[in-house]
């Protein structure tokens, strides 16, 4: 298998945490526009194909469980995957002891991967401009249920701020509750302005406490390895898989 096909985080997690974030050239059988491995079931791409894709990505990976696919709704919603079955409507979810598999589905959006320092948690969580507003990672470090300076973070792969335009109504989510968050936006045309997501990520995590941050430098728009809605609505969705072995 080719280094295209799937990306490996570089983040200083203990060696019995896992972590891959596929690509496009991840081994699939969806059709252009979403060719090949699209992941996600609700952006018009054949459910049959979807299925194939998900169930040869769990064999591709020698994944110890199917993952726990997430109903995705730019809240704040984090589930106990442990406790959890079927398709849940959230978008962050979290884990204590080996054999779950967390999974985030995105096209732009922010996937953010945490443990702790000692392996014995593990989270994940969709992070577009509303849910980092809304509070989705502050959420999700709290059911942790640990000191966040025992957290490490991965922010992976998301559209660039350079690629990003937003309005003011974004801007102004962010800054009515932190005036610092003005530093993540920079100005293009009147009330339009260029949005950082990596940026806004690092701030509202070093706010709570989680300092040891890694990642971030992508740009889906512009990096042909992913999906990005920006780019082309009709695209497929990539995932961002979390898990723990036993050792």
């Amino acid at each position: 298998m080719t280094s295209a096909s799937w990306l490996v985080p570089d983040w200083p997690a203990p060696r019995h945490i896992h972590a891959r974030i596929t690509t496009r050239q991840t081994p699939g059988v969806s059709l252009p526009p979403r060719d090949r491995c699209n992941l996600g079931d609700r952006c018009g791409d054949d459910a049959m194909a979807v299925a194939r894709n998900r169930a040869s990505l769990a064999e591709l990976l020698e994944l110890p469980a199917t993952p726990l696919w997430l109903r995705q709704v730019h809240g704040t919603t984090v589930v106990d995957a442990c406790r959890t079955t079927g398709e849940p409507e959230a978008d962050a979810a979290y884990a204590r002891g080996c054999g779950v598999v967390l999974a985030v589905l995105t096209a732009d959006c922010l996937p953010v991967l945490f443990c702790t320092d000692d392996g014995s948690a593990i989270a994940v969580a969709h992070a577009g401009w509303r849910g980092l507003a809304r509070g989705v990672l502050e959420a999700t470090v709290a059911r942790l249920a640990c000191d966040p300076t025992r957290i490490m973070a991965w922010l992976g792969p998301a559209i660039g701020a350079a690629s990003y335009e937003v309005g003011e109504e974004v801007r102004q989510a962010f800054i009515d509750g932190d005036a610092d968050s003005t530093a993540a936006f920079m100005p293009t045309r009147p009330d339009h302005w260029h949005c950082d997501l990596s940026a806004l990520a690092r701030a509202r995590l070093a706010r709570i406490g989680v300092r040891r941050v890694s990642g971030g430098g992508f740009d889906t728009r512009r990096d042909p390895r992913f999906y990005s809605y920006r780019h082309d609505p009709q695209t497929g969705r990539f995932a961002s898989l979390l898990w723990c072995s036993a050792s």
